[in-house]
Protein backbone atom coordinates (compact mmCIF):
# COMPACT_ATOMS: atom_id res chain seq x y z
CA UNK A 1 0.00 0.00 0.00
CA UNK A 2 2.93 2.37 -0.66
CA UNK A 3 2.67 5.18 -3.20
CA UNK A 4 4.78 7.87 -4.82
CA UNK A 5 3.48 11.41 -5.14
CA UNK A 6 5.40 13.26 -7.86
CA UNK A 7 4.91 16.93 -8.68
CA UNK A 8 6.25 17.61 -12.15
CA UNK A 9 6.69 20.42 -14.60
CA UNK A 10 10.28 21.49 -13.95
CA UNK A 11 13.73 20.41 -15.20
CA UNK A 12 15.21 17.71 -12.97
CA UNK A 13 18.70 18.67 -11.80
CA UNK A 14 21.09 17.01 -9.39
CA UNK A 15 23.09 13.86 -8.72
CA UNK A 16 22.33 10.19 -8.24
CA UNK A 17 24.47 7.12 -7.67
CA UNK A 18 23.55 3.97 -9.58
CA UNK A 19 23.04 0.76 -7.69
CA UNK A 20 24.84 -2.46 -8.47
CA UNK A 21 23.31 -4.09 -11.53
CA UNK A 22 20.15 -6.00 -10.62
CA UNK A 23 20.53 -8.23 -13.68
CA UNK A 24 23.98 -9.31 -12.51
CA UNK A 25 23.71 -9.45 -8.73
CA UNK A 26 20.79 -11.88 -8.50
CA UNK A 27 22.57 -14.25 -10.92
CA UNK A 28 25.86 -13.85 -9.05
CA UNK A 29 24.05 -14.97 -5.90
CA UNK A 30 23.01 -18.14 -7.70
CA UNK A 31 26.56 -18.63 -9.01
CA UNK A 32 27.84 -18.44 -5.43
CA UNK A 33 25.87 -21.62 -4.68
CA UNK A 34 28.03 -23.53 -7.17
CA UNK A 35 31.10 -23.02 -4.97
CA UNK A 36 32.41 -25.11 -2.09
CA UNK A 37 33.23 -22.13 0.12
CA UNK A 38 32.01 -18.65 1.03
CA UNK A 39 31.47 -15.95 -1.61
CA UNK A 40 31.37 -12.25 -0.73
CA UNK A 41 29.64 -9.86 -3.14
CA UNK A 42 30.12 -6.09 -2.87
CA UNK A 43 28.15 -3.19 -4.38
CA UNK A 44 24.98 -5.22 -3.85
CA UNK A 45 21.74 -3.18 -3.97
CA UNK A 46 19.12 -3.47 -1.22
CA UNK A 47 16.24 -4.02 -3.62
CA UNK A 48 13.30 -6.38 -3.81
CA UNK A 49 14.82 -8.81 -6.31
CA UNK A 50 17.93 -9.26 -4.18
CA UNK A 51 15.89 -9.87 -1.04
CA UNK A 52 13.69 -12.43 -2.82
CA UNK A 53 16.73 -14.20 -4.23
CA UNK A 54 18.32 -14.26 -0.76
CA UNK A 55 15.17 -15.89 0.62
CA UNK A 56 15.26 -18.48 -2.17
CA UNK A 57 18.85 -19.38 -1.33
CA UNK A 58 18.00 -19.58 2.35
CA UNK A 59 15.08 -21.87 1.50
CA UNK A 60 17.53 -24.47 0.17
CA UNK A 61 19.79 -24.05 3.20
CA UNK A 62 22.39 -21.49 2.14
CA UNK A 63 23.46 -18.90 4.71
CA UNK A 64 22.96 -15.38 3.32
CA UNK A 65 23.93 -12.44 5.52
CA UNK A 66 24.48 -8.73 5.03
CA UNK A 67 27.89 -7.65 6.31
CA UNK A 68 27.07 -4.00 5.69
CA UNK A 69 24.63 -2.04 3.53
CA UNK A 70 26.18 -3.20 0.24
CA UNK A 71 28.13 -6.38 1.10
CA UNK A 72 26.52 -9.80 0.97
CA UNK A 73 28.08 -13.00 2.30
CA UNK A 74 26.83 -16.32 0.89
CA UNK A 75 27.85 -19.65 2.41
CA UNK A 76 26.75 -22.54 0.15
CA UNK A 77 28.24 -25.28 2.34
CA UNK A 78 25.04 -25.46 4.39
CA UNK A 79 22.75 -26.14 1.40
CA UNK A 80 20.71 -29.22 2.30
CA UNK A 81 17.48 -29.07 0.27
CA UNK A 82 16.90 -29.78 -3.40
CA UNK A 83 13.34 -28.47 -3.34
CA UNK A 84 12.35 -24.79 -3.39
CA UNK A 85 9.04 -24.39 -1.59
CA UNK A 86 8.92 -20.63 -0.96
CA UNK A 87 5.60 -19.07 -1.91
CA UNK A 88 7.29 -15.75 -2.73
CA UNK A 89 9.57 -17.39 -5.28
CA UNK A 90 6.93 -16.69 -7.94
CA UNK A 91 7.84 -12.99 -7.73
CA UNK A 92 10.94 -13.39 -9.89
CA UNK A 93 12.54 -15.77 -12.40
CA UNK A 94 15.47 -17.00 -10.34
CA UNK A 95 14.07 -20.50 -9.49
CA UNK A 96 14.78 -21.91 -12.97
CA UNK A 97 18.44 -20.86 -12.54
CA UNK A 98 18.71 -22.82 -9.30
CA UNK A 99 18.11 -26.15 -11.05
CA UNK A 100 21.65 -26.61 -12.44
CA UNK A 101 23.31 -26.11 -9.06
CA UNK A 102 20.88 -28.45 -7.32
CA UNK A 103 21.47 -31.09 -10.00
CA UNK A 104 25.22 -30.79 -9.53
CA UNK A 105 24.82 -31.15 -5.79
CA UNK A 106 21.92 -33.58 -5.32
CA UNK A 107 21.18 -34.97 -8.81
CA UNK A 108 17.63 -33.75 -8.18
CA UNK A 109 15.79 -30.42 -8.13
CA UNK A 110 12.25 -29.10 -7.72
CA UNK A 111 11.34 -25.46 -8.23
CA UNK A 112 8.03 -23.58 -8.59
CA UNK A 113 6.75 -21.86 -11.68
CA UNK A 114 8.25 -18.49 -12.45
CA UNK A 115 6.99 -14.99 -11.78
CA UNK A 116 8.38 -11.61 -12.78
CA UNK A 117 7.01 -8.79 -14.89
CA UNK A 118 4.15 -9.44 -17.30
CA UNK A 119 5.80 -8.14 -20.47
CA UNK A 120 5.11 -10.98 -22.88
CA UNK A 121 5.81 -14.67 -23.16
CA UNK A 122 8.98 -15.68 -21.35
CA UNK A 123 9.08 -19.36 -22.12
CA UNK A 124 11.63 -21.61 -20.46
CA UNK A 125 11.87 -24.06 -23.36
CA UNK A 126 15.49 -23.10 -24.03
CA UNK A 127 16.37 -23.75 -20.38
CA UNK A 128 14.63 -27.13 -20.30
CA UNK A 129 16.09 -28.24 -23.63
CA UNK A 130 19.58 -27.40 -22.37
CA UNK A 131 19.07 -29.41 -19.18
CA UNK A 132 17.98 -32.42 -21.20
CA UNK A 133 21.01 -32.12 -23.48
CA UNK A 134 23.26 -32.18 -20.41
CA UNK A 135 21.65 -35.44 -19.30
CA UNK A 136 18.83 -34.40 -16.96
CA UNK A 137 15.29 -35.71 -17.04
CA UNK A 138 13.02 -32.70 -16.71
CA UNK A 139 9.31 -32.80 -15.97
CA UNK A 140 7.16 -29.69 -16.35
CA UNK A 141 4.34 -29.78 -13.83
CA UNK A 142 1.36 -27.59 -13.18
CA UNK A 143 3.03 -26.10 -10.09
CA UNK A 144 6.62 -26.05 -11.30
CA UNK A 145 9.52 -28.09 -12.61
CA UNK A 146 11.20 -31.27 -11.44
CA UNK A 147 14.58 -32.43 -12.73
CA UNK A 148 16.84 -35.35 -11.92
CA UNK A 149 19.89 -37.13 -13.22
CA UNK A 150 21.40 -40.53 -12.43
CA UNK A 151 25.00 -39.36 -12.71
CA UNK A 152 27.14 -36.28 -13.14
CA UNK A 153 25.85 -33.96 -15.87
CA UNK A 154 27.58 -34.47 -19.22
CA UNK A 155 28.93 -31.74 -21.49
CA UNK A 156 26.87 -30.85 -24.54
CA UNK A 157 26.88 -28.80 -27.73
CA UNK A 158 23.94 -26.40 -27.80
CA UNK A 159 23.01 -23.59 -30.17
CA UNK A 160 20.39 -21.36 -28.61
CA UNK A 161 17.49 -20.57 -30.98
CA UNK A 162 17.67 -16.98 -29.69
CA UNK A 163 20.44 -15.30 -27.66
CA UNK A 164 18.41 -15.33 -24.44
CA UNK A 165 20.16 -13.94 -21.37
CA UNK A 166 18.43 -16.31 -18.96
CA UNK A 167 19.06 -19.39 -21.11
CA UNK A 168 22.72 -18.42 -21.50
CA UNK A 169 23.00 -18.22 -17.72
CA UNK A 170 21.38 -21.65 -17.31
CA UNK A 171 23.82 -23.12 -19.84
CA UNK A 172 26.79 -21.62 -17.99
CA UNK A 173 25.61 -23.03 -14.66
CA UNK A 174 25.08 -26.45 -16.26
CA UNK A 175 28.41 -26.57 -18.10
CA UNK A 176 30.97 -25.31 -15.56
CA UNK A 177 30.67 -28.48 -13.44
CA UNK A 178 29.64 -30.91 -16.18
CA UNK A 179 31.97 -33.68 -17.31
CA UNK A 180 33.68 -32.84 -20.60
CA UNK A 181 33.85 -29.82 -22.90
CA UNK A 182 30.72 -27.86 -23.73
CA UNK A 183 30.26 -25.63 -26.78
CA UNK A 184 27.55 -22.97 -26.55
CA UNK A 185 26.55 -21.02 -29.65
CA UNK A 186 24.35 -17.97 -30.19
CA UNK A 187 24.77 -16.94 -26.55
CA UNK A 188 23.85 -13.56 -25.08
CA UNK A 189 26.69 -11.03 -24.80
CA UNK A 190 25.22 -8.51 -22.35
CA UNK A 191 27.75 -6.92 -19.96
CA UNK A 192 26.06 -8.79 -17.11
CA UNK A 193 26.81 -12.10 -18.90
CA UNK A 194 30.46 -11.14 -19.33
CA UNK A 195 30.63 -10.27 -15.64
CA UNK A 196 29.08 -13.63 -14.75
CA UNK A 197 31.70 -15.38 -16.90
CA UNK A 198 34.43 -13.41 -15.13
CA UNK A 199 33.02 -14.30 -11.71
CA UNK A 200 32.74 -18.00 -12.56
CA UNK A 201 36.30 -17.92 -13.89
CA UNK A 202 37.48 -16.40 -10.61
CA UNK A 203 35.78 -19.34 -8.88
CA UNK A 204 37.83 -21.78 -10.96
CA UNK A 205 35.68 -22.31 -14.06
CA UNK A 206 37.32 -22.66 -17.49
CA UNK A 207 35.29 -20.58 -19.93
CA UNK A 208 36.62 -19.38 -23.28
CA UNK A 209 35.19 -16.98 -25.84
CA UNK A 210 35.52 -18.37 -29.37
CA UNK A 211 34.10 -16.47 -32.29
CA UNK A 212 30.92 -14.39 -32.27
CA UNK A 213 28.39 -15.48 -29.63
CA UNK A 214 30.26 -18.71 -28.88
CA UNK A 215 31.58 -20.02 -25.58
CA UNK A 216 33.64 -23.13 -24.90
CA UNK A 217 33.44 -24.45 -21.34
CA UNK A 218 35.74 -27.12 -19.97
CA UNK A 219 33.99 -28.69 -17.00
CA UNK A 220 35.83 -28.84 -13.67
CA UNK A 221 35.39 -31.01 -10.59
CA UNK A 222 34.62 -28.15 -8.21
CA UNK A 223 34.44 -24.39 -7.83
CA UNK A 224 35.56 -22.21 -4.92
CA UNK A 225 33.98 -19.13 -3.42
CA UNK A 226 35.28 -15.70 -4.38
CA UNK A 227 35.12 -11.98 -3.65
CA UNK A 228 33.44 -10.03 -6.45
CA UNK A 229 32.38 -6.41 -6.96
CA UNK A 230 29.14 -5.94 -8.92
CA UNK A 231 29.13 -3.65 -11.92
CA UNK A 232 26.88 -0.59 -11.93
CA UNK A 233 23.39 -0.82 -13.38
CA UNK A 234 23.51 0.41 -17.00
CA UNK A 235 19.72 0.01 -17.36
CA UNK A 236 19.13 2.35 -14.44
CA UNK A 237 21.72 4.85 -15.67
CA UNK A 238 20.02 5.10 -19.06
CA UNK A 239 16.72 5.76 -17.30
CA UNK A 240 18.24 8.77 -15.52
CA UNK A 241 19.67 9.97 -18.83
CA UNK A 242 16.15 9.95 -20.30
CA UNK A 243 14.79 11.76 -17.24
CA UNK A 244 17.38 14.51 -17.64
CA UNK A 245 16.84 15.00 -21.38
CA UNK A 246 13.04 14.68 -21.25
CA UNK A 247 12.70 17.41 -18.60
CA UNK A 248 15.52 19.54 -20.05
CA UNK A 249 17.43 19.05 -16.83
CA UNK A 250 20.89 17.79 -15.92
CA UNK A 251 21.78 14.70 -13.90
CA UNK A 252 25.23 13.57 -12.85
CA UNK A 253 25.16 9.78 -12.58
CA UNK A 254 27.92 7.93 -10.73
CA UNK A 255 28.68 4.25 -10.27
CA UNK A 256 28.45 3.05 -13.88
CA UNK A 257 30.93 2.78 -16.74
CA UNK A 258 30.11 4.30 -20.16
CA UNK A 259 31.60 1.18 -21.79
CA UNK A 260 28.53 -0.86 -20.76
CA UNK A 261 25.96 1.18 -22.69
CA UNK A 262 26.21 -0.45 -26.11
CA UNK A 263 23.98 1.43 -28.55
CA UNK A 264 22.20 3.60 -26.01
CA UNK A 265 24.53 6.60 -26.15
CA UNK A 266 24.49 6.92 -29.98
CA UNK A 267 20.67 6.84 -30.02
CA UNK A 268 20.53 9.24 -27.07
CA UNK A 269 22.73 11.84 -28.78
CA UNK A 270 20.98 11.34 -32.12
CA UNK A 271 17.67 12.61 -30.71
CA UNK A 272 19.25 15.55 -28.87
CA UNK A 273 20.54 14.16 -25.60
CA UNK A 274 24.01 15.07 -24.45
CA UNK A 275 26.51 13.51 -22.09
CA UNK A 276 29.91 14.25 -20.65
CA UNK A 277 32.16 11.61 -19.13
CA UNK A 278 33.68 13.35 -16.10
CA UNK A 279 35.27 10.31 -14.50
CA UNK A 280 35.77 6.57 -15.08
CA UNK A 281 32.38 5.86 -13.45
CA UNK A 282 30.69 9.26 -13.62
CA UNK A 283 28.60 10.65 -16.49
CA UNK A 284 26.65 13.90 -16.76
CA UNK A 285 23.46 13.68 -18.85
CA UNK A 286 21.50 16.63 -20.25
CA UNK A 287 19.60 17.90 -23.30
CA UNK A 288 22.13 19.20 -25.81
CA UNK A 289 19.58 20.52 -28.35
CA UNK A 290 15.83 20.42 -29.01
CA UNK A 291 14.72 16.80 -29.17
CA UNK A 292 14.05 15.37 -32.63
CA UNK A 293 12.20 12.19 -33.67
CA UNK A 294 13.90 8.93 -34.56
CA UNK A 295 13.31 5.34 -35.63
CA UNK A 296 14.37 2.94 -32.89
CA UNK A 297 14.55 -0.85 -32.73
CA UNK A 298 15.35 -2.89 -29.63
CA UNK A 299 17.64 -5.88 -29.87
CA UNK A 300 19.93 -8.07 -27.82
CA UNK A 301 23.25 -6.54 -26.75
CA UNK A 302 25.06 -4.68 -28.19
CA UNK A 303 21.78 -3.47 -29.64
CA UNK A 304 19.37 -1.12 -27.91
CA UNK A 305 18.07 -2.89 -24.79
CA UNK A 306 14.36 -3.60 -24.46
CA UNK A 307 14.66 -2.32 -20.87
CA UNK A 308 15.68 1.11 -22.19
CA UNK A 309 12.66 1.30 -24.47
CA UNK A 310 10.12 2.59 -21.92
CA UNK A 311 11.99 5.64 -20.57
CA UNK A 312 13.23 6.44 -24.08
CA UNK A 313 9.65 6.39 -25.40
CA UNK A 314 8.60 8.85 -22.71
CA UNK A 315 11.47 11.12 -23.75
CA UNK A 316 10.31 10.90 -27.39
CA UNK A 317 6.95 12.41 -26.43
CA UNK A 318 8.96 15.64 -26.10
CA UNK A 319 10.50 15.40 -29.58
CA UNK A 320 8.93 17.43 -32.37
CA UNK A 321 7.74 14.95 -34.99
CA UNK A 322 6.82 11.28 -35.32
CA UNK A 323 9.11 8.61 -33.89
CA UNK A 324 8.87 4.87 -34.45
CA UNK A 325 9.78 2.34 -31.74
CA UNK A 326 9.96 -1.36 -32.63
CA UNK A 327 10.47 -3.92 -29.83
CA UNK A 328 11.87 -7.16 -31.25
CA UNK A 329 12.64 -8.75 -27.86
CA UNK A 330 9.21 -8.90 -26.16
CA UNK A 331 5.88 -8.82 -27.93
CA UNK A 332 3.78 -7.13 -25.22
CA UNK A 333 5.86 -4.31 -23.85
CA UNK A 334 3.81 -1.28 -24.87
CA UNK A 335 0.84 -1.68 -22.54
CA UNK A 336 2.10 1.23 -20.44
CA UNK A 337 1.54 3.68 -23.33
CA UNK A 338 -2.21 3.75 -22.62
CA UNK A 339 -1.44 5.52 -19.35
CA UNK A 340 0.94 7.92 -21.11
CA UNK A 341 -1.85 8.81 -23.55
CA UNK A 342 -4.09 9.49 -20.57
CA UNK A 343 -1.53 12.04 -19.40
CA UNK A 344 -1.54 13.76 -22.80
CA UNK A 345 0.86 11.78 -24.96
CA UNK A 346 -0.11 10.71 -28.48
CA UNK A 347 1.17 7.17 -29.02
CA UNK A 348 -0.31 4.71 -31.50
CA UNK A 349 0.41 0.99 -31.34
CA UNK A 350 0.74 -1.30 -34.34
CA UNK A 351 1.17 -5.01 -34.98
CA UNK A 352 3.35 -4.15 -37.97
CA UNK A 353 7.14 -4.07 -37.75
CA UNK A 354 8.39 -0.49 -37.74
CA UNK A 355 11.80 -1.31 -39.20
CA UNK A 356 13.17 -4.72 -40.07
CA UNK A 357 10.80 -7.65 -40.10
CA UNK A 358 11.11 -9.49 -36.77
CA UNK A 359 9.97 -12.79 -35.25
CA UNK A 360 6.68 -11.21 -34.08
CA UNK A 361 5.58 -10.24 -37.60
CA UNK A 362 2.13 -11.45 -38.68
CA UNK A 363 1.26 -12.73 -35.19
CA UNK A 364 -1.00 -9.84 -34.23
CA UNK A 365 1.20 -8.51 -31.43
CA UNK A 366 1.19 -4.74 -30.89
CA UNK A 367 4.98 -4.60 -30.73
CA UNK A 368 5.55 -1.27 -32.47
CA UNK A 369 4.68 2.27 -31.43
CA UNK A 370 4.37 5.58 -33.27
CA UNK A 371 5.08 8.48 -30.93
CA UNK A 372 3.65 11.82 -32.08
CA UNK A 373 5.39 14.74 -30.43
CA UNK A 374 5.82 17.21 -28.96
CA UNK A 375 3.00 16.85 -26.42
CA UNK A 376 2.45 18.47 -23.04
CA UNK A 377 1.68 16.07 -20.20
CA UNK A 378 -0.74 16.82 -17.37
CA UNK A 379 -1.26 14.91 -14.13
CA UNK A 380 -4.49 12.96 -13.62
CA UNK A 381 -6.63 12.92 -10.50
CA UNK A 382 -6.78 9.13 -10.38
CA UNK A 383 -3.73 7.20 -9.13
CA UNK A 384 -1.73 5.25 -11.71
CA UNK A 385 -1.04 1.60 -10.92
CA UNK A 386 2.49 0.51 -11.82
CA UNK A 387 2.22 -2.64 -14.01
CA UNK A 388 5.87 -3.73 -14.00
CA UNK A 389 9.39 -2.60 -13.17
CA UNK A 390 10.46 -0.74 -16.33
CA UNK A 391 7.01 0.66 -17.14
CA UNK A 392 6.96 1.96 -13.57
CA UNK A 393 10.13 3.97 -14.16
CA UNK A 394 8.55 5.30 -17.37
CA UNK A 395 5.63 6.51 -15.25
CA UNK A 396 8.10 8.26 -12.92
CA UNK A 397 9.61 10.16 -15.85
CA UNK A 398 6.17 11.00 -17.24
CA UNK A 399 5.11 12.27 -13.81
CA UNK A 400 8.21 14.47 -13.68
CA UNK A 401 7.17 15.96 -17.03
CA UNK A 402 3.50 16.39 -16.19
CA UNK A 403 2.10 19.59 -14.74
CA UNK A 404 0.50 18.85 -11.39
CA UNK A 405 0.88 15.98 -8.94
CA UNK A 406 0.75 12.34 -10.02
CA UNK A 407 0.23 9.48 -7.60
CA UNK A 408 1.70 6.05 -8.41
CA UNK A 409 0.52 2.90 -6.66
CA UNK A 410 1.99 -0.63 -6.54
CA UNK A 411 5.40 0.99 -6.33
CA UNK A 412 6.95 -2.20 -4.95
CA UNK A 413 7.18 -3.20 -8.62
CA UNK A 414 9.51 -0.26 -9.17
CA UNK A 415 11.42 -0.75 -5.96
CA UNK A 416 12.26 -4.39 -6.68
CA UNK A 417 14.73 -2.96 -9.20
CA UNK A 418 15.34 0.66 -8.23
CA UNK A 419 14.92 0.80 -4.47
CA UNK A 420 13.22 3.69 -2.67
CA UNK A 421 13.27 6.51 -5.24
CA UNK A 422 12.22 9.16 -2.76
CA UNK A 423 15.45 8.50 -0.87
CA UNK A 424 17.64 7.84 -3.86
CA UNK A 425 16.60 11.04 -5.65
CA UNK A 426 17.18 13.16 -2.55
CA UNK A 427 20.23 14.84 -4.16
CA UNK A 428 18.07 16.14 -6.99
CA UNK A 429 15.34 18.79 -7.06
CA UNK A 430 12.72 16.24 -8.10
CA UNK A 431 9.58 16.67 -6.02
CA UNK A 432 8.81 13.09 -5.01
CA UNK A 433 7.30 11.79 -1.78
CA UNK A 434 6.84 8.22 -0.68
CA UNK A 435 3.53 7.74 1.10
CA UNK A 436 2.89 4.63 3.15
CA UNK A 437 -0.56 3.41 4.09
CA UNK A 438 -0.40 1.95 7.59
CA UNK A 439 -3.05 0.39 9.79
CA UNK A 440 -3.87 1.47 13.31
CA UNK A 441 -6.21 -0.44 15.61
CA UNK A 442 -8.16 1.74 18.02
CA UNK A 443 -9.22 0.75 21.54
CA UNK A 444 -12.55 -0.46 20.17
CA UNK A 445 -10.81 -2.77 17.73
CA UNK A 446 -11.69 -0.63 14.72
CA UNK A 447 -8.93 -0.62 12.09
CA UNK A 448 -8.21 2.82 10.62
CA UNK A 449 -5.79 3.59 7.82
CA UNK A 450 -3.34 6.43 8.13
CA UNK A 451 -0.89 7.97 5.64
CA UNK A 452 2.71 8.51 6.61
CA UNK A 453 5.29 10.14 4.37
CA UNK A 454 8.96 9.37 3.89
Amino acid sequence: MNTYEITGGQPVIGEITCLGAKNFVSKAMVAACLGNSVTVLTNVPRIGDVEITAELLQAIGAEVTWQDETTLRIDPTTINHQRVTMADSRQNRIPILLIPGLLHRFQSAEVPRLGGCNIGKRNVDFHLNAMRLFGADVEERRDGFKAKTRKRLQAAHYELPYPSVGATETCLFLSVLAEGTTVLRNVALEPEINELVAMLTSMGAKIFHRGWRELVVEGVEELQGCHYHAIGDRIEAASWACLAAATNGELTVTGVSPTTFGNFLPHFTKVGGGFEVIGPRTIKFFRAKPLVPTMLETDVYPGFSTDWQQPFTVMLTQASGISGVHDTVYESRFGYTKVLNGLGANIQLSDQCVGQRCRFADHGYAHSALVHGKTALTAQDDPLEVPDLRAGLAYVIAAALAEGTTKLTSIERIERGYGNLATRLAQTNMRIKRTQLVENTSEKGIVTRLFSRA
